[in-house]
């Protein structure tokens, strides 16, 4: 084991796969002055990675350390752990290649973070894994990328603008692209992987959050309702809405949930929405979900799924992913639809009930550009900087947390808004 002051601030796992690649691109500037490796399986593929983001960026990166671990040697993995303070894990889908990284990092005594969008792995990762990290004062954070900082600390950010107590929050996605679409793919094969079997074993969250909670919460009044299936969003000139199937709701909740069992706080009701422009796009976008729901069902329909990606998604998902260009262009923003009471009808218990119905309402917005990898990688490297200087701020010695729930107190926002994201209120509370 290397001593404790030869430990890297930080390791890049999977730096050679597609999110590693951008992440090493994004880490260079936002980990200066800080010692930094990249990790992976095989050193030729490593020290090609960083030649061509040496060229990208016209940046000297021979310093940087090459490590190898392999995900099917758990000893490599704890060695590679224990040579850094914080792990960034771009190894997935997390369903299979999570875990054993997960365990290596607590026992090296490592922080981890991950880009999962994985509702299943992330909440099993707490429910197995919470108390050891907490004894060990390691802090494991997951969704740390595009799912879900954006509708996780979105939320924080609301609340924080709010002033009073907020019921509910309803988020509307919208992702836009300054040219013309040319025909290529906009996710890579890793996510469309991802959401395959996340939807194929989407029934094991059920007894899963019945062991992770052992109580419900209280049922708070008035609930929010799930709005029409497709409806239009007047406040966004009139785009259609649809219910957005992505861990955005699963990631808050968690966190509101947590703020609920340790700080006694209401917890906001969440509904996740996305836009489309127009309704032929929201006939073509769930004729593809209905397809795709179908053929997760069974070992074939998945099979060809995983084979076919481009055939299934209309070109939309392939093993190349987007080009450049497409991602420089592509822009993003979650509307945060607020409503709750004012301060002065505060309640004693966080468990009391409001005698009148919401009488204040406030839209936030976060924005950015390219949702999948640039702003994604931004806010991963973020995520794990903040563990490095700000964990004093994060609740308790450790454990596995959304990111809401381990950032709320931390200045991550504000890191976010001087690199490249924006959060912004749209329109005050009244």
């Amino acid at each position: 084991m290397a001593q404790n002051e030869e430990r890297l601030d930080v390791i890049i796992f999977g730096a050679s796969g597609f999110t590693g690649k951008y992440t090493i691109y994004e880490g260079i500037k936002l980990l200066e002055g800080l010692r930094w490796g990249v990790a992976g399986r095989s050193r030729e593929k490593l020290r090609q990675t960083v030649a061509e983001i040496e060229k990208k960026a016209d940046k000297d990166l021979s310093e940087v350390p090459i490590i190898t671990a392999d995900l099917k040697d758990d000893v490599s993995l704890k060695q590679m752990a224990e040579r850094c303070k914080v792990l960034i894990n771009c190894c997935g889908p997390y369903r299979f290649y999570g875990e054993p990284v997960v365990k290596a990092c607590i026992e090296a005594g490592t922080h981890h973070v991950d880009v999962s969008g994985e509702p299943q792995y992330m909440e099993r990762m707490q429910l197995e894994y919470h108390q050891r990290a907490q004894e060990r004062g390691v802090y494991v954070v997951s969704a740390c990328g595009f799912d879900s900082i954006p509708a996780d600390l979105g939320t924080v950010f609301l609340e924080r603008q709010f002033d009073g107590v907020v019921n509910s929050v309803e988020t509307y996605l919208q992702v836009t692209s300054k040219i013309p679409h040319d025909g290529g793919a906009v996710l890579h094969y890793g996510t469309w992987e991802s959401a395959i079997y996340g939807l194929a074993h989407a029934n094991e969250l059920r007894p899963l959050r019945t062991q992770l909670y052992k109580t419900r919460l209280p049922n708070f009044q008035p609930r929010l309702k799930d709005r029409m299936v497709v409806h239009k969003a007047s406040f966004l000139n009139g785009w259609w809405a649809v219910p957005f199937p992505g861990s955005d709701r699963s990631v808050v909740m968690r966190s509101q949930r947590h703020f609920y069992d340790t700080e006694k706080k209401r917890p906001i009701q969440m509904k996740a929405y996305v836009a489309f422009e127009s309704i032929v796009q929201v006939l073509a976008v769930a004729f593809v979900a209905i397809v795709f729901a179908i053929m997760c069902r069974f070992k074939f329909g998945r099979q060809m799924l995983l084979k076919f990606p481009k055939l299934f998604t209309f070109g939309y998902a392939s093993h190349e992913g987007p080009t450049e260009k497409s991602m420089e262009n592509a822009q993003f923003a979650i509307y945060f639809r607020g409503e709750g009471w004012d301060k002065e009808e505060k309640l004693l218990e966080p468990t009391d009930q409001f005698k009148s119905p919401p009488t204040k309402k406030i839209v936030t917005k976060v924005s950015g550009t390219n949702p999948g990898y640039g702003a994604t990688c931004v806010a991963l490297v973020l995520s794990a900087l903040t563990i490095l200087r700000e964990s004093d701020k994060m609740p308790g010695t450790g454990g596995v947390y959304p990111p809401g729930a381990a950032y709320a107190k931390t200045s991550l926002i504000e890191q976010l808004s001087k690199n490249g994201f924006t959060f912004e209120v749209i329109k005050p509370p009244k």
